[in-house]
């Protein structure tokens, strides 16, 4: 750790414990059995191996089924993640994607291993070491650049960053989106006279895509060039759809394999298709296959010589596969001065090589799930920064306590929140019927978020069923999974036939995986059903919430951390059921008040009205 100022070197340190957090957790030793990382859903064993490839820049990748029930939540998209198969070194490689039972992913490998298709192969999480090295450097080089440190200081110093003063004589807007409400208007005006960092603090519903998709509008039509990030893909996915919609030129750069077919043709490689320099890395592509073909068949059980043959054929092709990514850079870099806008995750953008270039904007949507760290990967590469989302739902995850309580679930949202001046309430939502969204805008919005006229209630949309002395009581799930209620799984399963709920238009959600995984086995299989955490950022017609605490304690664990229920309940469009126990939750001032506007709206109902 090389850096002096007191803060980064904070920073430094937290990101030194939670890569220690996280070697500590995904290895798999004596305290680690494999049965204990899979019931901490850590572990997905065994897989199905269904199809083989050479993918971009000639990794081997692997398509799997699980067969099985499992805890899939903490298996995202670009995950790090090992491939291991009992006696063998595992192979280090990045998760692609997961939905369902099927999955992708690439090994950073010259090669399958001769193991990969037996029986009794697993993945399972590995500590991000790659990301975390670039975090670290990117906190160090922040002191070697007199931009960086002076933003740095800025967004860490005494003063609140100012809003510059632009002249109130500014040009009125041509707005492309002539359905923009006020709120609206006014941060796309803020974010073309952002002269240093503006926030679009934009609470659930209330069309942050759509005004962050008008401000880089007016941007490019004064001749900007413009970096979008965000923290995760289907949140860059959604911009850069957005851009393409108005004809812009966008460049989609990070990890294309789950990139959807719309976006395919606009990322490097989908550019790169047809071209001569294509033909030309194919041909290297085959001759690197051949050179694996001989390769393989000296098998392991072969003597020395053939050892070193075979290791000389593999460093054969590992330096083809070299001259492909060299020919790939060199391809790749036309494309970044041609494009209006470049789009990717922080990593994606930092590893892409775009320093050279010039960029006057960078716009970070889910700011409020970006840690600070990431946010300095690719603060250096633009002049000014608009940072869209809300610090009211819920942080980043991080996984080291002590490294938490450093600072390091401060999102860069939070950091400046307290610091900038130039910040934009979105103050109107369009998803949800008002009794859904009221409370939400009682307690963390200061009654500032507004229902539109048409989502004004036509009925009963928000009911909370109070499971109260009723004896069903939350247990430990099996195989030592995290907390389930059976109880409460029986009333939703009532719920969708007693309210003739459509199972396709309704999500099961809950804050424990354990109650998840259960829900999974026993709900109909049209329905989403995810944990609170995985489904931030969607929405659905109907949401049964499962809060499963109910003890004599008044125990309520991580149901403390308020910005999760504010999630939860901030998803339904049309109806919102809540199961929990009034008895249980109602000693914390939260959800007294949360039970208080459930009585207030006549939303009450009891669990002895269920046939249980």
């Amino acid at each position: 750790m090389s850096s002096s100022h007191p803060y980064l070197k904070k920073l430094l340190q937290c990101i030194e414990l939670e890569e220690k957090e996280q070697v500590k957790r995904y290895s798999l030793d004596q305290q680690h059995t494999l049965k204990s990382l899979k019931a901490e859903g850590l572990a997905l064993h065994p897989i199905m191996i269904t199809r083989k490839n050479f993918g971009y820049a000639d990794y081997p990748e692997i398509t799997f089924r699980i067969n099985f029930p499992s805890e899939t939540n903490q298996f995202k998209d670009g995950a790090a993640i090992e491939c291991f198969f009992s006696g063998e070194e595992p192979i280090k490689g990045v998760l692609l994607n997961l939905e369902g039972k099927q999955g992708e992913c690439r090994l950073y490998a010259p090669d399958f291993p001769d193991w990969i298709e037996d029986n009794g192969v697993g993945i399972k999480l590995a500590p991000d070491q790659r990301t975390t090295t670039i975090l670290k450097s990117a906190l160090n080089e922040v002191e070697n650049s007199p931009n960086s440190i002076k933003l740095f200081e800025k967004i860490h110093g005494e003063s609140p960053v100012e809003k510059t003063t632009t002249s109130s004589q500014s040009l009125p807007l041509n707005y492309k989106n002539q359905r923009l409400n006020e709120s609206q208007q006014k941060a796309v005006q803020a974010i073309t006279q952002n002269e240093n960092i503006t926030i679009v603090h934009g609470p659930p519903g209330t069309g942050k895509t759509t005004t962050l998709i008008e401000g880089i509008l007016q941007l490019i039509n004064v001749g900007e060039k413009i970096l979008v990030s965000a923290p995760s893909n289907t949140a860059v996915d959604n911009i850069a759809k957005g851009l393409l919609l108005q004809g812009i030129e966008v460049l989609r750069v990070g990890n294309t394999s789950k990139v959807d077919e719309v976006l395919f043709a606009h990322t490097p490689e989908g550019k790169l298709a047809n071209s001569k320099q294509q033909k030309e890395i194919k041909q290297l592509k085959i001759r690197a296959e051949e050179f694996r073909k001989m390769a393989l068949k000296y098998k392991r059980s072969f003597g020395k010589a053939e050892r070193e043959q075979r290791n000389l054929l593999f460093k054969e092709v590992k330096s083809i596969r070299t001259e492909i990514k060299k020919l790939q850079a060199y391809n790749e870099e036309k494309l970044y001065a041609s494009a209006q806008v470049i789009a990717g995750t922080p990593i994606g953008l930092y590893d892409s090589k775009i320093k050279q270039f010039t960029f006057n904007t960078l716009v970070i949507d889910e700011a409020g799930q970006c840690i600070e760290p990431m946010a300095w990967c690719i603060f250096p590469l633009a002049e000014k920064y608009v940072l869209a989302g809300d610090h009211l739902q819920l942080p980043p995850t991080v996984l080291n306590f002590e490294a938490a309580r450093m600072g390091l679930q401060n999102s860069i949202l939070e950091v400046c929140i307290e610091r900038v001046n130039a910040v934009f309430l979105l103050n109107t939502q369009y998803r949800m019927r008002a009794t859904i969204a009221g409370f939400s805008s009682n307690y963390f919005y200061n009654n500032l978020l507004q229902t539109a006229g048409h989502l004004i209630d036509t009925g009963v949309h928000l009911s909370f069923i109070d499971t109260a002395g009723s004896g069903l009581n939350e247990a430990s799930g099996s195989n030592g999974m995290s907390l389930q209620n059976e109880g409460e799984l029986a009333i939703a399963l009532k719920l969708i036939a007693t309210e003739n709920l459509d199972p396709s238009k309704t999500a099961f959600i809950s804050p424990y995986a354990g109650q998840v995984a259960a829900a999974k086995e026993l709900l109909p299989k049209e329905m989403r059903i995810s944990t609170i955490d995985s489904f931030q950022g969607q929405e659905q017609h109907t949401i049964i919430l499962s809060l499963v605490r109910s003890n004599d304690e008044g125990e309520i664990g991580f149901l403390k951390d308020y910005r999760r229920m504010n999630v939860a309940i901030t998803r339904a469009k049309e109806q919102l059921f809540v199961i929990g126990d009034s008895a249980t939750i109602g000693g914390d001032a939260f959800y007294h008040s949360f039970l208080t506007y459930i009585e207030n709206k006549s939303c009450y109902r009891t669990v002895w009205e269920f046939e249980l």
